[in-house]
């Protein structure tokens, strides 16, 4: 899971983002792969390794492409804990394609089946999933792009959050995860308070159903704008999803008394400081949105399929940016600095 601010809109793509083609760097050959291996800081190489093969209870899937997440950004910067070269294709965890094989004792999934899976080498051309971490893709999602793990993380956050109708919720940060809460949030009754530090964000946060919206520029002027809009009681539900201490400060003082504040930002940068007065005096109950369980991350994919086969999310307008495998280190570069008109990163395969 993961965010920070992100973006909208195939017109505003940027030059080198690439048009759909799920085989746009060319096909495997019959025993090897290519696969993506971080050397050093900021420096990928494509390796030809061989092609893994499923053990018992395994499927091995012929990927069609990997979102890039807000996670990889750390190791990609090269934190002393990280140690390089990676392990061919690790980082990537948001992949999609076609079961090519199966391992003995695997049930209820087929060579053929399209699924998206929960794995954790994907910046490659295949790779092995538990056939319980796979989930079926409907003919309704043919060949459209599928990032299972990150839109199963936000119908996961979303029913953590116990939003309820007539509810107010503000949303901190409006990036690829915030976009699709607001739209959950707002089909579910909520009214939306959107809160984004890019022009770009705001118009995308409006297209998804905020009601209203507010520029993050300055923290005691959003304070008196969301009172202002609440009747002096702040909001219900406040989610925030960027990551970092001011937002996190910024959406601990929006959550009325006995609210609910919902931690969905990837706070990978280390320790917090909170202001747990406030939290203590307004009785505030506090969610870590994170699941950590792999049978709760495929309900949430599950549900994620659902809601996009049925056409009540659609999350096309927020793939903005597409890059071959070979070109990984300028989607984790995009997914860093979020150039105009940037909300998310599709490796292609």
């Amino acid at each position: 899971m993961r965010n920070d601010e992100e973006l909208s809109s195939a017109e505003r793509e940027a030059p080198e983002a690439e048009s759909w083609n799920p085989r746009a760097a060319g096909g495997p050959s019959a025993t090897s792969m290519r696969a993506a291996t971080v050397t050093a800081p900021g420096q990928i190489r494509i390796d030809r390794i061989a092609r893994p093969e499923p053990g018992p209870g395994q499927v091995r899937v012929r990927l069609e492409g990997c979102g890039v997440c807000a996670s990889n950004l750390t190791p990609w910067a090269g934190p002393e804990w990280m140690q390089f070269p990676t392990e061919a294709g690790s980082l990537g965890h948001e992949g999609w394609g076609m079961v090519d094989a199966v391992g003995d004792e695997v049930e209820g999934v087929s060579v053929g089946d399209r699924v998206a899976a929960l794995s954790y080498k994907a910046y490659a051309e295949y790779d092995l999933a538990d056939a319980d971490a796979v989930v079926r893709l409907p003919k309704a999602l043919t060949g459209k792009p599928f990032p299972g793990e990150p839109l199963g993380c936000a119908m996961n956050i979303l029913r953590r959050s116990d939003i309820r109708p007539g509810q107010t919720v503000a949303i901190v940060g409006i990036g690829f995860l915030g976009a699709i809460l607001t739209r959950l949030a707002t089909d579910a009754g909520a009214r939306v308070i959107a809160i984004s530090r890019r022009p770009f964000s705001i118009d995308v946060a409006q297209d998804f159903g905020a009601a209203e919206t507010i520029p993050m520029e300055d923290h005691h002027g959003i304070i008196g704008q969301v009172k202002e809009l609440t009747g002096g009681v702040f909001c219900d539900r406040v989610i925030e999803a960027v990551g970092k201490q001011w937002p996190l400060d910024l959406a601990g003082e929006l959550t009325r008394e006995r609210g609910k504040l919902i931690v969905a930002g990837y706070h990978q940068d280390g320790p917090r400081q909170v202001n747990m007065w406030l939290w203590n005096w307004r009785g505030l109950d506090v969610i870590n949105a994170h699941e950590r369980d792999p049978k709760v991350y495929i309900e949430g994919i599950r549900e994620a399929v659902d809601a996009v086969a049925s056409g009540r999310l659609d999350p096309s307008p927020l793939y903005t940016h597409t890059y071959p495998l070979d070109r990984l280190n300028e989607a984790l570069d995009a997914t860093r600095d979020r150039p105009d008109g940037f909300l998310k990163a599709l490796v292609t395969l």
